[in-house]
């Protein structure tokens, strides 16, 4: 799972690179530190190319902690497709003009060909589509599921109703709210604790006042009905009067 990104970045050896080798791993993620991220000064990178040290794992979790990965040290082949995946991106950001003047790869078969739909080969059990999966969902705060197929759905929902332009539009309006006095309303039940009387109440109010947006936009409904209806305009081309 980690060729391609490995061969991107001039790894020596990509395809007999082994993430469950714990050498291997040691060696390339120091790698990667030296050649690639450089996030530590070279001084500072003594704990983390000490591979044979018993202390090494708690300097790779510093590491990672230090460059703000969503992946402990526990999620092994997540965190080192991260860390490849921030390796990349620098190595395109030190090179950007060697990279940007590449010619594009030569389209094959008829350019009028309807376009593929690029989830329809989706493979929700590869560890790459999991781990960036994974990564979104610890970056937006979603909980975690069994099924990642259910939390890309959970996370395209997430983005559709937040941080669509509209969405952050109407958030960013100032919505300036009206003090209220829980005593003088009613809840018409009692818990029996004061507490959660006055949740009670809270939520019953939030309730009425989404009711009442929602008879708003029924009443704007009504209204936009009846002046289709108070108006109407006769089209003669559609018909005739008599037989």
């Amino acid at each position: 799972m980690f060729r391609r990104k490995l061969t991107a970045l001039d790894y020596h050896d990509p395809n007999g690179f082994d993430c469950s080798d714990e050498t291997q791993f040691r060696n390339c993620l120091v790698w990667l530190e030296d050649q690639k991220i450089r996030h530590y000064k070279i001084e500072d990178r003594g704990n983390l190319r000490n591979i044979p040290s018993s202390d090494w794992p708690k300097a790779y979790e510093k590491y990672l902690k230090d460059l703000n990965c969503p992946f402990g040290v526990q999620e092994k082949k997540e965190a080192l497709d991260w860390l490849l995946g921030l390796a990349v991106r620098y190595e395109y950001g030190d090179n950007v003009d060697k990279y940007k003047n590449c010619p594009p790869l030569a389209t094959s078969g008829n350019s009028d060909k309807v376009a593929v739909d690029p989830l329809v080969n989706l493979d929700s059990n590869s560890p790459d589509f999991k781990a960036g999966v994974t990564a979104l969902a610890n970056i937006l705060k979603i909980q975690r599921h069994d099924d990642y197929l259910v939390m890309l759905k959970a996370i395209r929902i997430l983005i559709q109703e937040r941080l669509s332009p509209e969405a952050i539009a109407k958030a960013s309006q100032n919505k300036e709210g009206v003090p209220v006095t829980l005593d003088k309303h009613i809840l018409g039940f009692d818990t029996g604790d004061a507490t959660l009387n006055e949740a009670a109440q809270i939520l019953r109010l939030l309730h009425i006042e989404e009711l009442r947006e929602l008879q708003t936009k029924i009443n704007e409904a009504i209204v936009a009905v009846q002046a289709i209806i108070a108006d109407p305009k006769t089209d003669h081309r559609l018909g005739k009067v008599g037989r």
